[in-house]
């Protein structure tokens, strides 16, 4: 732990907070979109891993068609679930996970359980910190960016971070944002899945 951690956790809470009540209203019409053109449930909730890799509930907007037998992700999302993603809206309910202390605004993007036991003792080290709505990976090219050099971006992050560096992430967030880059692999809903070190197909 550093002696920024303790500052990081105070800035998320309170932050995240102001978040939540401020867009309460956008929230609640995003809940009824979804709920128009997907259905319910409308929250997506999925285990993943925190830090120390410990599994909390990650609360996210649904974006996705039901799973059907055949379907792959790409199929299942639809036009307005590409909407929803590339404008990170699906994003909302996560600012309760950062005031259960679950996230962070910034860190190492929360992924599938199943990898836990894929990552390298280096790329393990992802889990020293809480994961983040965004982070020193996702404006380096999001999606884009192969599984290892991914990785090593977040492990960078583990070392580095800082109040200043946490600003700049957030502030080039926006511009990733607005400029909706990297949100899927070539092919893939997402990204393609992460099936070891060395071992990615990602292009």
């Amino acid at each position: 732990m550093t002696r920024y951690d303790p500052v990081k956790r105070v800035l998320d809470v309170a932050g995240a907070l102001v978040a939540v009540v401020a867009t309460l209203p956008l929230q609640l019409v995003v809940a009824l979109a979804v709920l128009l053109r997907l259905g319910p449930p409308v929250l997506f909730v999925q285990r993943r891993p925190g830090r120390g890799g410990e599994l909390f509930p990650l609360l996210k907007f649904r974006s996705m068609e039901p799973e059907a037998p055949g379907r792959t992700d790409a199929e299942r999302l639809s036009r307005f679930g590409r909407v929803l993603r590339a404008s990170s809206l699906d994003e909302l309910p996560s600012f309760l996970n950062i005031v259960r202390g679950d996230m962070s605004f910034v860190g190492p993007r929360p992924l599938l359980e199943k990898y836990l036991g894929r990552y390298s003792p280096e790329q393990a080290r992802r889990h020293e910190v809480r994961p983040g709505l965004t982070g020193l990976a996702q404006v380096s090219g999001r999606n884009l960016v192969s599984w290892d050099d991914r990785l090593a971006l977040d492990i960078e992050y583990v070392d580095r971070r800082s109040f200043a560096l946490d600003a700049r992430i957030l502030a080039r967030t926006v511009g990733v944002v607005f400029s909706r880059r990297g949100i899927s692999a070539p092919g893939s809903a997402t990204v393609d899945e992460f099936r070891g070190p060395g071992r990615s197909t990602d292009a």
